[in-house]
């Protein structure tokens, strides 16, 4: 008997073992896809761990449908780091191999309906429901599960399908069917009888009268004359301004014959720049101070002031790795942020670049899969965001990860809840690599391991070509509505700077932490304010939909025009989003050409693009946006940042909400002055005398780093303790607050360090769930892989005990 040990991509934490022959035995290596069955009638695509002839003892192994692959496409590598994940992250194995594959490498069996062939169907004694079932059948040979939900427009269409099933009308048939399809181009070529001298003047003669036909043929010699390659056949039909109906009449008379070639769906084609890159002397002595540091310790931090030229620095490590034949991946925290820094790496290193991100299509990143597995020359250098990670790596020399203290690297929902930057410290130890971090405010807990040794720190005090940083101002806002100096949201000081900057023909962003228009409308006469019924959340305000929205699940209704509770008909707009900022920019400023960056604008593949690109191109003079325009975008003329209100993100209820706002401040206003003119960055806020606030305008770090440190030692959090945070939904609000407190009691009794909770966060009911939090502590001196262990004991006898079976529960460790 011989057997194969699996991972299946569903929520399951151990491997399954199915049964194989013993060719079978022999062919499969580790890493292959299989597909398999599971349950009563599902496929999946499971990953081969391990061969072994030990029968399962406690069910029956089921033999393996099919194998998919010929070669793995899974290193062995890939695999130890998942299941480090796993272990460290406290998910499920089959969690993580969904969440690192690109979905067109899982196939699913998609129930596939048919119609009983051989049976007489009698349409009066069908219920209505089944009988549209069936006419569609007689439509169409076949339908999937949810084109018959569709059809019905209801959600549970199983019993109907049964009894069609039980009547005999209906089949069922699982397939597979494969996601990936090669992006394949059409070519045309001349019929090979026409090649020569005498065919061309008898096809010329042949085509006297379809002079457009001819004109085709004529287009064709030019183009094969100057190109010398094959003729895609879009291109013909442009080149001779026809359309595709001449051309496939010319291939239906076999003057031309058409063909297919494979090729890749993302092409560079751009000139490689020749200049050499030359750092300037401080950056000179960094990169020596790095390579030095890499000598003793495997991980550095770079950090450097904003506009310090980190990435030539980059550039530079990664020409090193190129020559050696390594890859390198440069992991970035905002898919806005990879199309800036592609273009730069491209002229540099041409098509060596691949990138991967979410908003690529499911075909587009099979092909970079392929590319990394297989070491192909265009996939050297991997830029993308956190999901790279998990890419097949072969060689992989050095992992560049900027702007390092950045909080999307952290995924929240689904698991596995990893953090991109540990994972990959991580997975350069399993490839004896190397990692830089990089970042103009590190997060403390980097700063920390870098003061304490553990990791190498390299610091660069100045700007660029001695670019100065920006002069920082204060506008207290307190005194100016005392004084009514503001017009909106704009203190008089704004309003002036920014038409300076504009005569001067500079560009300006202003930064506001919120989208929409306003997050809450009230009635003036009884103070109503528009709830989401599903979660516990006012409703965003959005003008340019006049529409009110939530942005916790997505619900939406038009503007009300009178209040839902008294129907007073006198409604006010509190607080102030993105689009209100917009809206004020066109009645102070009509002239100035506006844009704004926020995900309601940013929706597509190429909506960052867009943006980034007529900002750079100086199409927007003024740029309203969110914390996207935070991250280590690069724009030479802006000479004007404004922080329209810097008090909304120092007091969220949040341990790091100091730490996050010194950096949000410090790295938005690292955005004016890039070139050689100093810019200049307005704060308007109530608190001027802040500690954190004045702390950004003298550009403070270290002042930051120690006030927070001594903080963070008092009240037990990172980096002296780690954190886990156990998070309880249920629909019943009784039931969940017993099941969490049934929880939290075996969990301080089990476990001897601070367990706190069962807590309700701030929005405490969303998509009509109720929420629940409960915190460990975890100090130092525990063992963090024992606790951890004891954590799932207690949570495993939680989901035993009968009552509270419904209630879900997640695990998210190191959640900040």
């Amino acid at each position: 008997m011989f057997f194969v040990e699996v991972i299946l991509p569903l929520a399951l934490a151990k491997t399954f073992t199915y049964q194989v022959s013993e060719t079978e035995y022999h062919f499969i290596k580790k890493g292959m896809r299989l597909a398999v069955p599971f349950g009563k009638s599902k496929i999946y695509t499971a990953i081969a761990l391990e061969l072994h002839q030990n029968e399962p003892v406690l069910y029956q192994a089921k033999e393996i449908h099919q194998i998919l692959d010929h070669e793995p496409i899974v290193t062995s590598i890939q695999i130890d780091h998942w299941f480090w994940i796993a272990t460290y992250y406290m998910c499920s194995i089959g969690e993580l191999y969904r969440g690192a594959m690109p979905s067109a490498l899982l196939l699913e069996s998609e129930t596939v309906v048919t119609v009983q062939s051989s049976s007489f169907v009698n349409e009066m004694q069908l219920s209505d429901e089944e009988y549209l079932v069936f006419q569609a059948l007689q439509q169409q040979s076949s339908l999937k599960i949810n084109d018959i939900i569709a059809i019905l427009n209801k959600k549970n269409v199983f019993p109907i399908i049964h009894k069609m099933i039980d009547k005999n009308i209906l089949v069922l048939q699982e397939e597979i069917s494969e996601n990936y399809k090669p992006k394949l181009v059409r070519y045309v070529r001349l019929h090979p009888q026409y090649n020569s001298q005498d065919g061309l003047t008898a096809l010329l003669e042949q085509l006297k009268n379809a002079n457009k036909q001819k004109e085709i043929v004529l287009h064709y010699f030019q183009l094969n004359a100057t190109e010398k390659k094959p003729i895609p056949i879009k291109k013909l039909v442009e080149s001779a301004k026809v359309t595709t109906a001449t051309v496939k009449a010319l291939i239906d008379k076999a003057v031309f014959e058409e063909y297919y070639i494979q090729q890749d769906r993302i092409i560079y084609s751009g000139a490689v720049s020749s200049k050499s890159l030359k750092l300037s002397t401080s950056q000179q002595t960094a990169f020596d101070a790095i390579q030095n540091q890499f000598s003793q310790k495997e991980v550095c931090l770079l950090h450097g002031v904003t506009a310090s030229g980190k990435t030539e620095i980059y550039i530079k490590w990664i020409e090193e790795y190129l020559v050696k034949g390594k890859q390198v991946l440069y992991l970035l925290p905002e898919i806005a942020l990879t199309t800036q820094l592609v273009s730069r790496l491209r002229l540099h290193f041409g098509d060596k670049v691949a990138v991967f991100h979410s908003k690529y299509n499911n075909n587009e990143r099979v092909e970079v899969w392929q590319q990394v597995l297989n070491n192909s020359g265009k996939a050297q250098i991997v830029i993308g965001a956190r999901s790279a990670l998990f890419l097949p790596f072969q060689e992989l020399g050095g992992i560049i990860i900027d702007e390092e203290h950045e909080q999307t690297f952290k995924q929240t929902d689904p698991a596995p809840r990893y953090h991109a930057r540990d994972a990959a410290i991580v997975l350069a130890n399993f490839h004896k690599s190397k990692v830089l971090l990089g970042s103009a405010t590190p997060s403390l807990e980097t700063y920390y391991n870098a003061q304490t040794a553990k990791y190498g720190l390299v610091t660069l005090k100045e700007r660029f070509g001695n670019g100065q940083m920006p002069v920082i101002e204060l506008v207290d806002l307190k005194d100016k509505y005392f004084r009514k100096r503001m017009k909106g949201h704009f203190s008089d000081t704004l309003i002036e700077e920014i038409s300076v900057a504009l005569s001067l023909g500079e560009q300006v962003i202003l930064f506001q932490n919120r989208r929409g228009f306003s997050p809450v409308i009230e009635c003036m006469t009884c103070g109503h304010i528009p709830q989401c019924p599903q979660c516990d959340v006012s409703l965003t305000y959005h003008k340019f939909k006049n529409q009110l929205r939530c942005h916790y699940c997505g619900y939406a209704i038009g503007k009300p025009t009178n209040c839902h509770s008294c129907s007073s008909i006198d409604l006010t707009t509190k607080g102030f989003g993105t689009e209100q900022i917009e809206l004020e920019l066109l009645s102070l400023f009509p002239n100035a050409k506006c844009g704004r960056m926020d995900q309601d604008t940013t929706r597509g593949k190429y909506g960052f693009e867009k943006i980034i690109d007529s900002f750079k191109n100086q199409e927007i003079d003024i740029l309203v946006g969110t914390q996207m325009l935070a991250k280590g975008l690069d724009f030479d003329n802006v000479s004007l940042v404004g922080i329209m209100n810097a008090d909304n993100m120092l007091y969220h209820p949040d341990f790091r909400a100091f730490e996050r706002s010194f950096q949000m401040m410090t790295q938005v206003a690292g955005r004016s002055g890039r070139a050689e003119k100093q810019g200049k960055v307005i704060i308007q806020t109530y608190n001027p005398l802040h500690n954190t606030i004045q702390q950004v305008t003298r550009n403070d770090f270290e002042g930051m780093y120690k006030e927070q440190l001594y903080d963070r030692q008092i009240y037990k959090y990172p980096p002296y303790y780690r954190l886990i945070k156990i998070t309880l939904k249920h629909r019943d609000f009784d039931k969940l607050k017993e099941g969490a407190m049934w929880l939290y009691q075996v969990m301080s009794q089990s476990l001897f360090m601070p367990v706190l909770g069962p807590e309700e966060p701030a929005v405490n009911r969303i998509r009509n769930e109720y929420i629940r939090t409960i915190m460990i502590k975890i100090p130092q001196d525990k063992p963090i892989g024992g606790t951890k262990k004891m954590i799932q004991k207690v949570l495993n006898s939680f989901e035993a005990v009968a009552q509270y079976r419904a209630i879900k529960v997640s695990t998210n460790v190191d959640f900040y």
